[in-house]
């Protein structure tokens, strides 16, 4: 089959690979119809995330049931369906308190209870190094799906691919960072990025009954993207970011917003002194736009890290936390928890998903893809590939 493989920091290819096989009784082989480029894909394609061998990547995809394990009696041949990005086996400790993403079966080689870049990690994810548990992604034509009778969910015929593809990670990504932040009705809520996951949470946002919305970025295309598709107010972060922390104060008497989310991670946007300060200090990116969400928030308020975060930082302003008595609420989002009711939400029509796509490529042109994505060329907000033209 065709996939797309990593091979090095910056070098993805359209290869031809094994096809998958069916491994254990609880495995299932999808046809993809449909996947998605993630700003997660980023990290490994850009080297912050290290993966020593090449590795088909790629975690947000559906497609149709094309064979599955003997154990499998919930989906059978032909079966639509859409899959969460973690693999989880839906039965061990975490699984059954609904933290999939710390799955204690799906990644044996690295799990454990420590956790961080370089030591254990939690549960298994698709197409996301061999840190998290080494299985081939869904950028490909097929793709094996273990645990399928937990993971997998069946989708309408009266709905398109590209309105429930989001369904496997940025819409449930987007509204967990709303849920962690007990939006309930009449709140502020900010965000910082403008990327796919920040305009999820915008439309969680307002799911939620937030009462104002504002989204923060360092690009202006992204803020319009954001006002046509979800209706928010914007704030251009300019510089060190100063300014968007006044505006924010100004607009809630002072005070700030009751929620901040953090949708953009270790990655942001950095100048020259930025970058020698993370090799002085022997570290992998940035903290400054968590910084900025602790400074923004108000008192007693609650900050939502949705962007990944693989390291340690030094001079983390654990102060300021104590001091505004501040909650943080990070990690991966617990897609098995919410696809369900975010599913009926979309069929009900109650949010609209599929109108931040910028651009739709056969999966043969995925180097091009991966480079206007990351170097957010020709105002690309999101990536939709198909496997099959």
């Amino acid at each position: 089959m065709k996939a797309a493989v990593f091979h090095a920091p910056g070098n993805i290819q359209y290869d031809t690979v094994p096809d998958p096989v069916i491994e254990t009784p609880r495995d299932a082989i999808i046809k993809v119809t449909s996947t998605a480029i993630c700003g997660s894909d980023l990290h490994i394609y850009s080297g912050g995330f290290p993966q020593p061998r090449p590795m088909v990547l790629g975690h947000e995809f559906m497609g149709i049931v094309e064979e599955t394990g003997s154990a499998i009696t919930n989906l059978k041949k032909g079966d639509r369906v859409v899959v969460p990005f973690p693999i989880a086996c839906g039965h061990c400790f975490f699984c059954q308190h609904q933290s999939p993403g710390n799955c204690s079966s799906s990644n044996p080689e690295h799990y454990g209870p420590e956790g961080g870049i370089v030591k254990e990690k939690g549960g298994a994810l698709f197409g996301y190094t061999d840190l998290y548990g080494g299985y081939d992604g869904g950028q490909a034509e097929y793709v094996r799906v273990p645990y399928a009778d937990y993971g997998p969910r069946k989708v309408p015929e009266n709905l398109t691919d590209e309105e429930v593809l989001f369904l496997t990670d940025i819409f449930p990504t987007g509204y967990t960072g709303i849920d962690w932040g007990g939006i309930s009705g009449g709140e502020t809520v900010a965000i910082f990025g403008a990327g796919p996951v920040g305009l999820m949470a915008a439309k969680s946002a307002w799911l939620r009954g937030a009462q104002r919305v504002i989204l923060v970025d360092v690009l202006t295309y992204r803020l319009e993207k954001a006002r046509l598709t979800t209706n928010s107010e914007t704030i251009l972060w300019e510089g060190d970011g100063e300014n968007v922390i006044e505006e924010l104060r100004a607009m809630t008497e002072g005070r700030g917003p009751d929620l901040c989310v953090d949708a953009v991670g270790f990655e942001p946007e950095r100048n020259l002194i930025d970058r020698a300060k993370a090799v002085i200090n022997f570290e992998k990116g940035s903290v400054k736009v968590l910084e900025a969400c602790m400074s923004a928030v108000r008192r007693s308020g609650i900050v939502s890290v949705l962007g990944v975060y693989g390291t340690t930082y030094d001079n983390f302003p654990v102060g300021q936390l104590f001091d505004k008595g501040l909650t943080i609420k990070a990690g991966q989002a617990p897609v098995h928890k919410y696809i369900d009711q975010l599913l009926d939400w979309v069929s009900e029509g109650k949010v609209v998903l599929n109108d931040i796509i910028s651009h739709r490529l056969p999966l043969s042109e995925i180097a091009h893809g991966y480079s206007i994505f990351k170097k957010k060329e020709d105002d690309c907000v999101k990536v939709v590939l198909d496997p099959w033209k």
